[in-house]
């Protein structure tokens, strides 16, 4: 999935209506949920993807949600938001209540992929504390580097990360070359480096609820 990717359909599938759940996610967590589609057999789910750069404006998000729903929902019998709130400030939560949809729970995808009890628990310990994901390690240039403008200003780092401590790479799978790409990201903010495999995370029992 790239930042410009707008849809993803899977398996060639067309929707039938009945029994059948849409998500719509983010598209940072593609990879994630056709992994877990694959490996669980989830037939009935079907993805669609909004870019992953909306998260650089969040207010772009509950919009973008709220069109696809309104576009797609006479196809399906039940409609999933794979976004947790993701930075906008409960307007998602309160448009997908408004148009009767449910969403993963969670602050953000950080807290469900760890656990969103155990990332909670954290908070007090770990508020210095910057996160990256298979996906945002993957691309790092492009979500974090680059529209920072540490590409053509790097003396901006220290301004930008000097309260932070620590980089935390949540690992969703286990990649020798992903973790080498997540520590040298944390060389780049000069941060310490923690990998933490969290897996799924909540992401999981979120989507095996989603019965057909």
């Amino acid at each position: 999935m790239t930042p410009d990717d707008s849809t993803l359909t899977t398996d060639g599938m067309a929707p039938t209506g009945k029994g059948r759940v849409l998500l719509i996610a983010c598209g940072a967590l593609a990879h994630e949920i056709l992994t877990l589609k694959k490996l669980n057999q989830w037939d009935h789910l079907d993805l669609q993807c909004l870019p992953a750069n909306l998260h650089l404006w969040p207010d772009r998000i509950p919009p973008a949600v709220e069109k696809t729903v309104l576009e797609r929902r006479a196809d399906y019998a039940r409609i999933f938001v794979v976004y947790a709130d993701c930075g906008t400030g409960g307007q998602l939560f309160d448009m997908c209540n408004k148009l009767g949809v449910e969403m993963v729970s969670g602050p953000h995808c950080y807290s469900f992929f760890e656990g969103n009890d155990a990332f909670a628990a954290k908070a007090d310990v770990e508020f210095t504390a910057f996160y990256l994901t298979d996906f945002l390690v993957r691309q790092f240039d492009a979500f974090v580097w680059k529209p920072m403008g540490l590409d053509r200003h790097p003396q901006l780092r220290d301004m930008y990360f000097g309260n932070y401590t620590k980089l935390v790479y949540q690992a969703q799978t286990n990649d020798p070359a992903l973790d080498a790409k997540a520590e040298d990201c944390a060389r780049r903010l000069g941060l310490a480096y923690e990998r933490r495999f969290t897996g799924y995370g909540d992401l999981t029992p979120a989507l095996t609820a989603l019965k057909p």
